[in-house]
């Protein structure tokens, strides 16, 4: 029994009450340095920029009757918003000139896509209000897509950007390093 109690006592204290060092771990994507797949990339610049360029173009319809859209639009569906609808008419319409030029390049691409799906989420409920779901997803409509059917789309265009940022092809790439600081047991 001694020779039990030898070993138990030589045994180091676990539970010390030296806490354990600080440590950086540092996570870096798997991409980050290796091989880039240029023809995704390629992909999604072409996708970003084309669904900037549509985004400017809705942007401009709104600024060419801003009294129409404030009216027919605005005043007609969104009537629970406060204010006057001409400077909802305007804020959406600079929001699409603005914030696709953000995506663009890459400057504060995040933000800009929320901005843009913030505006797209508007669309979709405008044409759910207007025309209802219209016998989504089994239903042949007239017009053969259903009116909420492009909001929709760039809608979750403008999320995925909105979660995965520009991509490696802008001009202003993060990098996508995290730090982690484990908490200390004091």
């Amino acid at each position: 029994m001694e020779e039990s109690e030898s070993q138990l006592s030589s045994t180091p204290n676990l539970n010390a009450s030296k806490a354990p060092p600080k440590v950086e771990v540092v996570v870096q994507s798997p991409n980050s340095q290796g091989e880039v797949n240029i023809t995704a990339e390629l992909a999604l610049f072409i996708l970003r920029i084309g669904f900037c360029l549509l985004m400017i173009h809705h942007g401009l319809e709104k600024l060419q009757d801003p009294e129409g859209f404030a009216e027919f639009v605005v005043g007609k569906y969104f009537g629970f918003l406060p204010g006057n609808p001409v400077i909802w008419t305007y804020a959406a319409a600079l929001t699409q000139l603005i914030c696709p030029v953000g995506l663009a390049i890459g400057f504060f691409a995040r933000i800009s896509a929320l901005g843009l799906f913030s505006t797209m989420i508007f669309a979709v409920y405008f044409h759910l209000v207007d025309t209802g779901l219209e016998g989504f997803p089994f239903a042949v409509v007239e017009n053969h897509n259903y009116n909420f059917e492009l909001s929709a789309i760039y809608a979750a265009i403008a999320f995925y950007f909105a979660c995965a940022g520009p991509g490696r092809l802008s001009a202003f790439r993060k990098t996508n390093t995290i730090t982690y600081y484990p908490k200390s047991e004091s």
